[in-house]
């Protein structure tokens, strides 16, 4: 079984205990770096989003059946408060458990369903090579992203294209998106990059990121740049938790070379997930 898969069973089966990303992962049997990365290219969520969500929308149905006592659902959510509970309630469903309960139905509100993951087979993929790399100099555009926001990322590339080929410092031709900075709630940074030499003057709205040295499984995605979630799923839960390899608490990165065709989106491009020694 893969590890979201298992994640997702450990979830729902002790849904009224504790629990915590390094727990998850522990019965996934990969690092917690591991399934927030697997867990978030599968679901489309975080693993607290989702355990949140879950526990939340049984709430719900508790207050649409009549439950009297909000302050036990928040407990049993696993809440101090009332007032965090109600918080939480009203960010998740747009209502207040109260609304909610005085209502009794759940109609259009958007609840979080248990999930069954992997019925279809994961397709195969094995690594193009493996790679060696000192440590990095990046000079690019950075902005921060939560999973339901990387739609934004192809405007960010538009913002930085003007820049490829005009930094001081150049080093090479490839374009790079560097992962990096994440978070317990699936939030990273991404950086739409070019490598340079080293420090120089940038362009106002410009920052550099520096990436330790590392070893390197390289993917090679084929097809079009908006299937990449398919591609990262295949890795993250078909090969590596089969590879013997784990993978580093680390920036990951897409290198796009003269095949990738900006305008339209095709050509393919490399994805290079960096491992722990």
């Amino acid at each position: 079984m893969d590890p979201v898969s298992k994640a997702l069973w450990y979830i729902e089966s002790h849904f009224s205990e504790p629990l915590s990303l390094d727990s998850v992962a522990s019965v996934a049997d990969v690092s917690r770096f591991h399934l927030s990365r697997a867990f978030s290219a599968s679901v489309g969520q975080s693993v607290s989003a989702y355990i949140r969500g879950r526990r939340l929308t049984e709430a719900a149905r508790k207050l649409v059946q009549g439950a009297p006592d909000i302050l036990s659902l928040a407990l049993d959510a696993g809440y101090g408060s009332h007032e965090a509970f109600s918080r939480a309630f009203k960010i998740q469903f747009g209502m207040t458990p109260e609304a909610v309960r005085d209502r009794a139905h759940l109609s259009d509100l958007k609840l979080v369903e248990p999930m069954r993951m992997m019925q279809k087979p994961i397709s195969p993929i094995k690594p193009i090579r493996f790679e060696d790399s000192g440590a990095l100099m990046f000079a690019g555009v950075n902005r921060r992203y939560q999973s339901s926001t990387m739609a934004g990322i192809p405007s960010q590339w538009q913002s930085f294209q003007p820049h490829i080929g005009h930094l001081p410092e150049q080093k090479g031709d490839d374009a790079f998106g560097i992962c990096h900075n994440f978070d317990e709630e699936s939030g990273f940074d991404y950086m739409c990059a070019i490598e340079v030499e080293g420090s120089c003057d940038l362009p106002k709205g410009l920052s550099f990121l520096r990436v330790a040295p590392a070893r390197y499984a390289v993917f090679q995605h084929v097809g079009h740049v908006a299937s990449i979630g398919a591609t990262m799923q295949q890795i993250w839960n078909g090969w590596l938790p089969d590879s013997g390899h784990r993978a580093a608490d680390a920036p990951l990165f897409e290198r796009y070379n003269f095949n990738f065709d900006p305008a339209t989106g095709n050509g393919g491009f490399e994805i290079w997930i960096a491992l722990a020694p």
